[in-house]
């Protein structure tokens, strides 16, 4: 070949890969959405996963069962994912059937299957990284009268070869996490410690303990970067910085008998909604309350006025895209449930039947 003949196929060459473009990858049927953790019966292990379209009144149900012929076999306790693939914790009612479901997030074709041998109770799973998420768990509980007999656990998920890597000891009744930077916090539930463990996430070893009041809950972090808890009966606010708790706050009322729970941050991180319910000793000591939220800025809160005239013992999860608030209503836990949409004014959008006891929420892109 000549020289202007190389010249003109080398020219032919780049203009044609210039003006080729990679296909698009094909829309998958996981794609987007909002994902309703069910936790099911807890003794009946029917625990399962909704499939909701923000634009819709009608859910896909089951979805694991649907794309791999098998339940999930348990309860379930939390989902997250990372790396195009999602974490499903599984608590089954019997000792040493825990697990972690892997499935490809897109398809939910099952990748993997992480078995009790290597985690036992798990209750929170958050992304820690591009390439592993962590997973708080119990470990192996006792009796009543010693229930979290083993100090907590988080486990490292390697979200590229699918397996455990690591379990970095923590304080007992390991419960909810948060990341915030290079570091998460964790807290625990109904064990009775007042410590905040913070993990470096480079290091995956906890790196300090920090008071912040009995059996802290992390809510997550707000507008202005400080992270909440409620802690020894008070909301914390706390400084992921410096390691200190900025302000505590006491919710009043004037039903000294109701407690808090289900606390979530609104869409722009500016408010918190939050259940209050008791259990009324009048009519047969059934779960009453309403539903409630406060300004980050409050210097007190009161719980005399409702946000949402309702309870929600399924909990609440806010859409980060459009700041809807998804509560999820559970009439019982041998029947489905509901999933309730508001405005994040309060004003009510629709109901979705989802499936027996919605109680988590994630929000897909």
């Amino acid at each position: 070949m000549n020289r202007n003949s190389l010249l003109f196929a080398s020219v032919f060459v780049i203009g044609f890969s210039a003006c080729s473009t990679s296909e698009p990858e094909p829309a998958q049927p996981y794609d987007n959405g909002v994902l309703v953790i069910n936790a099911g019966n807890f003794l009946d292990n029917n625990g399962s996963i909704s499939l909701l379209q923000r634009n819709s009144t009608t859910g896909s149900y089951d979805i694991f069962q649907k794309e791999n012929s098998r339940s999930l076999a348990g309860g379930l306790s939390g989902y997250a994912e990372v790396n195009d693939k999602g974490v499903i914790l599984v608590d089954n009612s019997t000792a040493g059937k825990d697990l972690i479901e892997i499935v490809n997030a897109r398809t939910f074709k099952s990748l993997t299957t992480i078995p009790s041998t290597d985690i036992e109770n798990p209750r929170a799973v958050v992304k820690a990284s591009d390439t592993k998420a962590y997973v708080t768990c119990w470990d192996a509980t006792g009796d009543y009268s010693n229930f979290y007999k083993n100090p907590g656990y988080v486990a490292v998920i390697d979200a590229t070869t699918n397996k455990l890597s690591k379990k970095i000891p923590v304080q007992n009744g390991a419960e909810t996490i948060v990341v915030v930077g290079n570091e998460a916090f964790v807290g625990n539930t109904g064990s009775g410690k007042t410590q905040v463990s913070v993990i470096d996430i480079t290091t995956d070893a906890v790196k300090q303990q920090v008071e912040v009041g009995r059996n802290p809950h992390i809510i997550g972090l707000d507008a202005n970067n400080k992270l909440w808890l409620y802690a020894g009966s008070e909301l914390v606010k706390f400084n992921p910085q410096t390691k200190t708790a900025e302000t505590r706050l006491k919710i009043t009322s004037s039903n000294a008998s109701k407690s808090p729970s289900s606390f979530v941050l609104s869409a722009d991180k500016k408010t918190i909604y939050y259940t209050y319910s008791f259990y009324d000793a009048a009519d047969d000591y059934k779960q009453k309350g309403e539903t409630y939220s406060f300004s980050i800025d409050a210097t007190t809160i009161a719980a005399d006025k409702p946000f949402i005239n309702r309870l929600f013992s399924g909990g609440l999860g806010v859409d980060p895209q459009t700041g809807t608030i998804y509560a999820g209503l559970v009439p019982s836990f041998k029947q489905a449930g509901y999933v309730i949409r508001y405005q994040p004014n309060g004003t009510l959008v629709d109901s979705v039947k989802a499936e027996i006891a919605p109680s988590k929420f994630f929000f897909k892109n």
